[in-house]
């Protein structure tokens, strides 16, 4: 089907602007340029308190936001979040009002992790960060007032690589017990030879040109078939946590997302791969301007719910 009509309107008006491509631009200008966009297309966020700590991390203090909804149980289900921007750009900021609006729709505690970026901390340091603040949301529930039983992990695009690949290190390292995976339209390769990065190479928002640019950054002098830099890489997909997975039609990071999707399901991994027609990559955090950004938003609000629920949670364990 063609692009959605609404997703359209955004594609026109990123175009009209001729804002250079953030692949042309140094990692610090890029940072500032997506920062601003993302306030222009997700605006505010749903009702739900926040608090900001520190946890610490392997390299030094790891910030992180805690979004709690109203009415939350107590001890409440939580998601340990990781932002989205290619390991390079993104923030617990740009982030702000996509979580705060995840929280307030599933019910559920929201712990967003500012990860180290790259190219100044190249792979393995967001993974490592994202890993510890994982690990302390387990070990603090009680002072956090979650569940360690009802814990998941999440993240958009860089971010679903980085809960892709922080569920595989916990299922190997034997803690912190994960529940469940949250993973939209993530990175799952670094090899750009799927078909989607054929179709969708350039005018969707993401660009394949972007994606190199981004992937360089985060691996540095690692190997692209790395796996715990690409998850679809790894040897062994037993026993991780069920998962949903969320693609866009018009996304290069579409194909890898589904082949995911589909070796989980092979590992025995109850799996849920959804593709979005006439999405591009990024459309649930345009949740705001984009009826199918809601409704993406939803379904993940709808599994993290599900999937946490102390008797689905019960029946696994």
């Amino acid at each position: 089907m063609p692009v959605d009509p609404q997703v359209q309107l955004l594609l026109d008006a990123l175009a009209a602007a001729e804002a250079p491509p953030l692949h042309t631009l140094s990692p610090e200008d890029a940072r500032a340029a997506y920062a601003a966009l993302a306030v222009a297309r997700t605006g505010t966020g749903d009702a739900a308190s926040t608090e900001d700590l520190v946890v610490a991390g392997p390299a030094g203090d790891v910030p992180v936001r805690v979004y709690r909804p109203e009415g939350a149980d107590a001890p409440a289900p939580v998601c340990v979040f990781f932002h989205g921007g290619g390991w390079v750009i993104g923030s617990i900021e740009t982030h702000d009002a996509l979580c705060t609006a995840l929280a307030a729709r599933s019910g559920v505690v929201i712990v967003s992790v500012e990860y180290r970026l790259s190219p100044e901390a190249p792979y393995p340091a967001a993974l490592d960060d994202c890993l510890a603040a994982t690990r302390w949301v387990a070990d603090n529930a009680a002072e956090l007032a979650v569940d360690p039983r009802r814990l998941a992990v999440g993240g958009d695009s860089a971010g679903g690589n980085l809960a892709a690949a922080v569920a595989i290190r916990a299922r190997d390292e034997g803690a912190p017990a994960i529940a469940f995976q949250l993973l939209v339209y993530p990175v799952l390769d670094h090899s750009f030879d799927q078909p989607s990065y054929v179709e969708n190479a350039e005018g969707y928002f993401l660009t394949a040109d972007g994606m190199r640019w981004f992937s360089s950054h985060y691996l540095g002098g690692t190997s692209p078939t790395e796996p715990l830099a690409a998850p679809l890489h790894a040897p062994d997909l037993t026993g991780l946590p069920p998962a949903l997975v969320l693609t866009a039609e018009f996304d290069p990071l579409r194909d890898e997302g589904e082949a995911y999707g589909a070796r989980l399901s092979e590992a025995g991994v109850a799996t849920t791969v959804r593709r979005y027609d006439g999405m591009v990559h990024g459309f649930v955090s345009m949740y705001a301007l984009v009826d199918a950004g809601s409704r993406g938003l939803d379904e993940c609000a709808t599994a993290l719910r599900q999937a946490l629920a102390v008797d689905a949670v019960e029946v696994r364990r």
